[in-house]
Order: structure tokens, then sequence, then C-alpha cells
């Protein structure tokens, strides 16, 4: 089941991030100044600032010590799994930009066969460290973040019978690749989390 998610399309790209920081002692030489765009109300030249929008969540009320234990399980698995769910969609995206400039099924197939075998290359040892349950939670993810299920994805690059053959061994694991994600019932949970971790609060 763990193999199954490395045949969708989609690949990682790492960007890096390089952060500045001064000494807590350290006094600049001069001062710093701010410019704002002034607002005249009422004869009255007013500093005007645009704020960016602040994200106000209430806090999950749990219903039970086992509820509690599930949320916190919830938080660790989707930390692990939503990058690679976003990064799905992504890359699906681009995928999909370049195989409009491609003509011709033949050419098509070679290039999806090529894309599947730099996925697989790049990503079995990866997702073979992934949980059943972050398994599980990753096709519930990529269904959110592309707009389509697992079984859709992989009938639509690789065709019906790969498809059928995929849900098939999901189906003995007890997963399902039809799964679609529904963040106002059944992952009301999962989507509170994510929004969490969206506003920086988790």
């Amino acid at each position: 089941m763990r193999r199954l998610v490395v045949f969708l399309p989609f690949y990682i790209l790492f960007v890096g991030s390089l952060w500045a920081q001064t000494g807590v002692d350290s006094v600049p030489s001069k001062p710093v100044r701010y410019f704002l765009k002034p607002e005249i109300l009422n004869g009255d030249t007013l500093p005007h600032v645009l704020l960016d929008e602040v994200t106000v969540m209430k806090p999950w009320e749990f219903k039970s010590r086992r509820e509690y234990r599930k949320y916190n399980r919830l938080i660790r698995n989707i930390k692990v799994t939503l990058p690679y769910a976003r990064l799905a969609a992504e890359k699906l995206a681009l995928i999909n930009e370049e195989l409009e400039e491609i003509e011709g099924k033949k050419e098509r197939r070679h290039f999806v066969k090529e894309a599947e075998s730099q996925l697989f290359e790049e990503f079995e040892a990866p997702l073979r460290k992934l949980t059943f349950s972050q398994g599980k939670l990753l096709i519930r993810l990529i269904d959110r973040e592309t707009g389509d299920n697992s079984y859709n994805l992989i009938k639509e690059y690789k065709g019906g019978v790969p498809a059928f053959f995929w849900q098939g061994i999901a189906r003995i694991f007890g997963a399902n690749l039809k799964d679609e994600y529904n963040a106002e019932e059944d992952d009301k949970m999962i989507e509170h989390i994510i929004q969490m971790i969206d506003a920086g609060a988790l």
C-alpha cells in the first residue's frame, strides 16, 4: 500500500531559505525610518497602514481523552504527509503543462513513463518510511490538494487497468484510492489542524 503512492505523478522541488540574524545587543548606526501612506479624513491627515490578514480560529473542543490523543496523532501525521500532498498538486500542474506541449499518444506515454521512473527512484525510500496510517492520510490529502482522488489520477496517467490493480492492492490493506476529502464532515478535524498549521499556530 505504501508503494502505490509512488506511482502518482509528482516529485519534490526543495527551496532553501536564508535568514539574516542580528545580535540582541547590536544598535543600528542610523535610526530606522518608516514612511507611511497618508490618508485625509475630515480634514485630518492620518497614517494609512495596510495590515496583513490575521486568521482567528476557535480551539478544538475535545469530547474525550481519546479524541485528544487522536488529535495529537493527526498533528504529527499531517506534518509528515501534507508537504507531499501539496508538492503533488504543484508538480501535477507542471506535468500537465508539459503534456499539453506533447503531441501524439506514444510520446505522451513515453513522457509519463519517464516521469514515473524518476518519481519512483527519488521517492521510493522516503515513502516506504510512512506508516500505514500516514499512507491512508496521504491518499485523502492528495484529493484535498489536487481536487481529484488517487484512483482517478492513476487512471488518467496510467490507464484503467493499473488503476484497478492498485485499487485492489489498496483494498487488501484496508485502504481505498477512491477516498475523497470531506472538510465539513469526516475530515473536519483534519481540516482544523491544517488551518492551524497554515496559521502558524501548530
